[in-house]
């Protein structure tokens, strides 16, 4: 037998037998459905000979037959009558599970996630796209999409999209563009880390959605529910379907802190805090101006993470802060990262090093934090170092700032344009989809091996602009993106480490070593960031003015 579990409560099989009803019983399986009708093949056993067998050893059955492909409203009602009706857990079976895992889904509609119906099907080996529209409708089959249909529809408001559309308009300026999005207000996320360092204001990161999307861009208002790349079509919260000629994928990532147990109940009090959240930054700098003894813990979870050096970013601004006031000789800062090394690019690690021993900060390198106990201020960590076995280690601490898990959205996770690991699977040069060559992805959701950062979303979103305009005209990719990152390494207020580098971690200085020297701490570094970098976003980035970002040509030939 081949039962695959899609809950605790309800699994799925291909067609069983008589002679199968014993390792049924066996499995704890209290009920079976069959939606498939009689006759349908000659090798199947009759509903009346299974009903009969499974009666036999206590086990109640139902017979909803479903038609191979014709899966209607009234099936999923049906279906989903059985389930409350019958013991659980549940075994349903067809010819191949897939009318069985259809139903469960729809049945399931109205009272779970698109994203968590994909999932669980997904885990148990069927792929629910197909459905996807019915699911987003409450299980039943719309009756009018209302299909709007654009050029170019994008994904995300965020630096990459709203980039994007601008760099598009600025190139085609007839393009009908649509972006979606639900968000109200857009933040500069880069911001984020010198309010925790108390040198910008929250309300400097923030401004509103509508202010930023370009003319003649229309803004749909809506959280995307999933995708149907082979009809061109993305279907929004509330099956409404939005089409396009070109989709641009750029939803940017999750921040997964319900993978740390106890964490989002402690969030914002007990001296936990993260940057990674608009309204926690200003927190960090609360902690860092009370504490004046004690333990000080900052995290860093596995990789991928947006902005790789943001929790160091938080313990050096924060060490500097003790060190001006005189109390740093009293605090013990303590670095536990996930993985073996302060940072990815070794040319920069030496001017962290400095900094790492100034602030006589401790690294605890394999250590992954999986619980907090925010109201006994304890931080549980499993630690994980080649060539031994893991163990979990308690620690104490007075202030914790916390790097999250983070994972792609699940809406993007079970769709068909992710890879394995659930990120979106693009050819890293053009950042055009794999599989689907009418899409395009740029930012942190996609699975190009750079660093996550809004510098990489300045450079690709020309990449993308470009290569979609030579689509429209027949041509082929023109741009290439070559991976370049830049990590501002604030390592005390006034000074900043430049990181800047791309695919294999290759040097990508931008500016000449004389007046920025990367991999030395500069003012001139520090000078970007706090006066340059801000405007450029918000008055050259947003607006599809590309300084210092043109797209790199395509070394390959593109005709």
């Amino acid at each position: 037998m081949d039962i695959k579990k899609i809950t605790e409560k309800v699994s799925v099989s291909p067609q069983i037998t008589v002679n199968d009803i014993a390792e049924i019983k066996a499995a704890g399986f209290r009920a079976i459905i069959c939606n498939r009708p009689d006759g349908e093949g000659a090798d199947q056993p009759s509903f009346e000979e299974v009903e009969a067998a499974a009666k036999a050893v206590g086990i109640d059955a139902r017979y909803v037959p479903v038609e191979s492909g014709m899966v209607n409203d009234e099936d999923v009602a049906a279906f989903g009558a059985s389930l409350e009706d019958l013991p659980r857990p549940v075994l349903a079976y067809c010819r191949t599970g897939t009318r069985s895992a259809t139903l469960w889904s729809l049945s399931e509609a109205k009272t779970r996630s698109m994203p968590d119906i994909l999932a669980a099907t997904k885990d148990a080996g069927y792929d629910m796209n197909g459905v996807a529209r019915r699911i987003a409708n409450g299980g039943k089959t719309p009756t009018d999409t209302g299909d709007a249909k654009y050029d170019v529809v994008i994904v995300g408001a965020g630096a990459g999209g709203i980039s994007v559309a601008a760099s598009l308009k600025s190139r085609k300026s007839g393009l009908s563009i649509a972006v979606i999005d639900p968000a109200d207000i857009h933040y500069y996320q880069p911001g984020w880390t010198m309010v925790g360092g108390g040198i910008f204001e929250a309300s400097q990161t923030a401004k509103t959605m509508g202010s930023l999307i370009p003319s003649g861009v229309k803004w749909i208002k809506a959280a995307v529910a999933a995708f149907e790349p082979q009809n061109n079509a993305v279907i929004l919260d509330g099956c409404r379907v939005v089409k396009y000629d070109r989709l641009v994928v750029c939803p940017g990532l999750k921040l997964d802190w319900s993978c740390v147990e106890g964490l989002e109940e402690t969030l914002g009090r007990n001296g936990v805090t993260s940057n990674y959240r608009y309204d926690l930054a200003p927190y960090t700098w609360q902690l860092v101006q009370e504490t004046k003894q004690g333990r000080a813990l900052f995290t860093q979870p596995p990789m991928p993470i947006k902005c790789a050096g943001a929790p160091q970013k938080a313990m050096y601004l924060s060490g500097d802060a003790w060190f001006r006031r005189g109390v740093l000789k009293n605090i013990d800062i303590q670095f536990m990262n996930a993985g073996g090394v302060l940072f990815g690019v070794k040319d920069y690690v030496p001017a962290l090093m400095e900094y790492v021993e100034k602030y006589d900060a401790t690294l605890n390198f394999f250590h992954n934090l999986i619980s907090v106990d925010g109201p006994a201020k304890t931080a549980t960590f499993r630690v994980a170092k080649p060539d031994t076995d893991p163990t979990e280690v308690t620690v104490e601490f007075d202030m914790m700032h916390v790097c999250p898990p983070q994972t792609a959205p699940d809406f993007i996770r079970v769709s068909p344009l992710a890879d394995a690991t659930g990120w979106v699977d693009v050819d890293q040069a053009t950042l055009r989809h794999k599989s689907f060559d009418n899409i395009w992805s740029l930012g942190d959701v996609m699975n190009a091996p750079n660093a996550k950062t809004a510098a990489a979303a300045r450079k690709q979103a020309p990449t993308v602009a470009e290569n979609i305009v030579a689509d429209i005209r027949g041509r082929s990719a023109v741009a290439q993106y070559d991976g370049y990152g830049s990590c501002p390494l604030t390592v005390e207020r006034g000074k900043i480490v430049l990181a800047e580098f791309g695919y294999g971690g290759a040097l990508k200085p931008s500016f000449p070593a004389w007046l920025v020297d990367g991999t030395k701490p500069t003012r001139a570094a520090w000078f970007l960031k706090e006066k340059m970098l801000p405007p450029i976003y918000w008055q050259a980035m947003l607006r599809g003015k590309e300084w210092m970002a043109k797209p790199e040509q395509l070394k390959v030939a593109a005709e």
